[in-house]
């Protein structure tokens, strides 16, 4: 495995796809700011738009969103009725999922046939498979993680998010430690830390330039959620999330010269953790 430069920075998009204003937001944001990678919910209304907008923009890094809480599934509901609710999307009450994923062989039956629907529907895009990723960040669950690892080798899956924050619990460490050393046991390349997950949905432009004043050493992803503002909420769990704020960040020229005094390596996990 190729040693890590010193410093590296990944500025991620998740949703992407989830809707025409997100879609809009990421090819500003990577256009015209620092954005350089976006996560692919691939069975989200607007992924098609997505998709086509992604094969517009050459240097954009796209990757996996998996998506196995709160959102839609690409296998229709027969196949897959254990997972999904009255309406045909996932819940969002991830304990109790998690348990059924653990304990129910029925249900883990049905989960890897939709994991490996997604990477096939990611496959059939065309477009190169830079990260892999989860919703929510379901893939802490060891058997989402254990299931992704031995479906994703199949699709040339080589990088994942590792959704440690260096202000994390302690309670989580030992966790977080865990699938750090299963990526790694896997051959699985990964960040060394995130940026986003206390400020969800609040990553304007203040709590970039804080973090990038303070940001260690090693590869480092900044992930956020921008959108253009809308007449309605993306989803019942984002209705507090700036979504405005957090484009004007990525298009702020102070975080781009803020990005650009740190030095750092710059891209997709690809360019950054492989190059």
């Amino acid at each position: 495995m190729a040693a890590k430069p010193r410093r590296g920075l990944i500025v991620t998009a998740d949703d992407f796809g989830l809707h025409s204003r997100v879609n809009l937001a990421v090819e500003q944001a990577h256009r015209h700011g620092v954005l350089t990678a976006a996560s692919l919910m691939i069975g989200a209304p607007a992924a098609a738009d997505a998709v086509g907008r992604a094969r517009t923009l050459p240097e954009l890094r796209v990757g996996l969103h998996l998506v196995l809480a709160d959102g839609d599934a690409v296998t229709p509901r027969a196949g897959i009725s254990a997972l999904l609710d009255e309406h045909g999307r996932f819940g969002d009450n991830m304990v109790r999922d998690g348990v059924r994923f653990f304990f129910l062989p029925h249900v883990r039956k049905q989960l890897a046939r939709e994991i490996r629907a997604q990477f096939e529907a990611f496959a059939r895009t065309g477009l190169t498979l830079d990260h892999v990723n989860t919703h929510k960040h379901f893939h802490l669950h060891p058997t989402v993680l254990g299931l992704i690892l031995e479906i994703g080798r199949e699709y040339g899956m080589r990088a994942m998010r590792l959704p440690f924050e260096i202000n994390a619990p302690l309670w989580l460490r030992p966790w977080i430690s865990r699938v750090r050393a299963r990526l790694d046991r896997a051959g699985i390349v990964h960040n060394d830390y995130v940026v986003g997950i206390a400020k969800s949905g609040r990553m304007d432009e203040a709590a970039w330039l804080a973090a990038l004043a303070d940001l260690p050493t090693g590869v480092g992803e900044i992930y956020c959620h921008p959108a253009f503002a809308g007449d309605r909420v993306l989803s019942h769990g984002m209705r507090e999330y700036r979504h405005a704020d957090e484009l004007e960040a990525l298009l702020s020229p102070r975080v781009a010269d803020a990005i650009r005094d740190l030095g750092a390596r710059v891209g997709g996990f690809g360019d950054v953790l492989r190059g």
